[in-house]
């Protein structure tokens, strides 16, 4: 398939910690020039981790654009050159003090493209042993055990909103890892 936006011109707006901002000039096929706004991201993981009680280790954290609580999947940003594996099982470790001894990709995908390059990277988290969690100097949160069981319903009721953990939870939910010898 041919690429249908040509860019003619790049403006660089910001750049900050997590994101950048920057403003394509695109040309399209139809000879037509247009924008795009697209925030630049580094990109991240999500962590379902599963304990041996078939529960989910939630973390519960404010999210200030959002202004409330959210329970979520252990999450966060790639480093520059790290491995989504290794962001995976550090994130896991930094936000529950868990560690796990296997992990297994789950599934990745692009979490806003029609603005956003930010791929994320989601993995399930077993035979997990506790530790110390170490979470970031500016992070508040508190560890939520959820029954996999009860993770659809609480996705209906709105108790589970971020996007990410939505996903990552769903598939994890499909792959009907409680009842599966193969995963556990």
């Amino acid at each position: 398939m041919q690429n249908p936006e040509h860019t003619v011109a790049t403006e660089r707006i910001f750049r900050g910690r997590i994101v950048g901002l920057r403003v394509d000039t695109v040309q399209l096929l139809s000879g037509r020039v247009s924008q795009r706004e697209i925030v630049e991201h580094s990109g991240s993981v999500a962590v379902v981790p599963l304990d041996d009680h078939h529960n989910i280790l939630m973390v519960r954290q404010y999210r200030k654009p959002v202004e409330q609580e959210l329970l979520e999947v252990p999450a966060g940003l790639l480093e520059p050159g790290e491995e989504p594996e290794a962001a995976a099982r550090r994130e896991l470790q930094e936000e529950t003090g868990y560690t796990a001894q296997r992990i297994e990709q789950l599934v990745q995908f692009f979490t806003s493209p029609g603005f956003c390059d930010e791929e994320m990277h989601t993995f399930l988290a077993m035979d997990l042993v506790a530790g110390r969690p170490n979470p970031d100097e500016d992070e508040q949160i508190e560890l939520v055990p959820v029954p996999l069981a009860d993770v659809p319903e609480m996705i209906r009721r709105g108790e589970i909103r971020d996007g990410r953990s939505i996903a990552a939870l769903l598939f994890a939910v499909q792959m009907d890892i409680s009842n599966d010898p193969a995963v556990l």
